[in-house]
């Protein structure tokens, strides 16, 4: 059993970075992805965003799993301000004037184009919704001592996910009513969920694999859950 602050002296391994990668370019693809909008039942309308987002929480699961939760913290962090920066270049880039025979800048603009408001509250939900996933995550291995990992998976994506969906849910479509708003949120957490029990059986396989690989499985005791420590790896 190794503990975190012991895991955290080894760096930074180029799995671990592959990781953390994988999970940025999924957080900015959801912010394209979203503009589609589709619907399962009358009653289900999603984002394309829901394909990829919940990859980022089972990668989340992974590196919370393996290198614990101060390396989550990195990642989740980098990911923010990854994020914010691709917001703000698409702001500035909408600011350039378009060529006079160049016909693409409405559909530029409808597609980079979101509103501050849901540019504002998805940066903060994601930021609270990750974080929370991996707290959870964490201190559910240290309570089950590293067994039951499909079940903490689940149960930690269950709270990060109904946190990310309470908070950018309600700042976006706060004129629609309390009704559309709840609707909205039930739907987008089951598929999320419904998405990573399907995949669990790969996930387990990762981590299981990524713990033999790495040679660690950490533990995060007497380590701080400040999230905004992100220097402490």
């Amino acid at each position: 059993m190794t503990e975190n602050n012991t895991a955290g002296q080894r760096g930074l391994s180029p799995t671990f970075l592959w990781m953390a990668v994988l999970f940025v370019v999924c957080l900015i693809a959801s912010n394209l992805f979203a503009v589609k909008i589709f619907q399962l039942w009358d009653w289900c309308v999603l984002p394309g965003a829901v394909i990829i987002f919940p990859i980022s929480y089972i990668l989340n699961d992974c590196i919370s799993e393996v290198y614990g939760y101060r390396k989550a913290r990195l990642v989740i962090w980098t990911g923010f301000a990854m994020n914010f920066f691709f917001v703000l270049a698409a702001q500035l880039v909408m600011l350039l004037p378009g060529a006079s025979f160049w016909d693409g800048d409405a559909a530029f603009r409808y597609v980079f184009g979101a509103a501050p408001r849901a540019a504002i509250a998805s940066l903060l939900a994601f930021l609270a919704g990750s974080n929370i996933n991996a707290l959870v995550m964490s201190k559910m291995k240290i309570a089950d001592q590293g067994r039951r990992f499909g079940l903490r998976a689940i149960v930690s994506s269950v709270a990060g996910e109904l946190a990310d969906s309470m908070i950018f849910i309600p700042i976006v479509f706060w004129n629609t009513g309390i009704k559309t708003i709840l609707t909205m949120m039930a739907c987008q957490v089951s598929v999320k969920i419904i998405y990573e029990i399907i995949v669990l059986p790969l996930t387990s396989y990762i981590v299981k694999k990524v713990k033999a690989k790495e040679g660690i499985d950490t533990y995060d005791i007497g380590i701080s859950y400040n999230p905004f420590r992100i220097k402490d790896i």
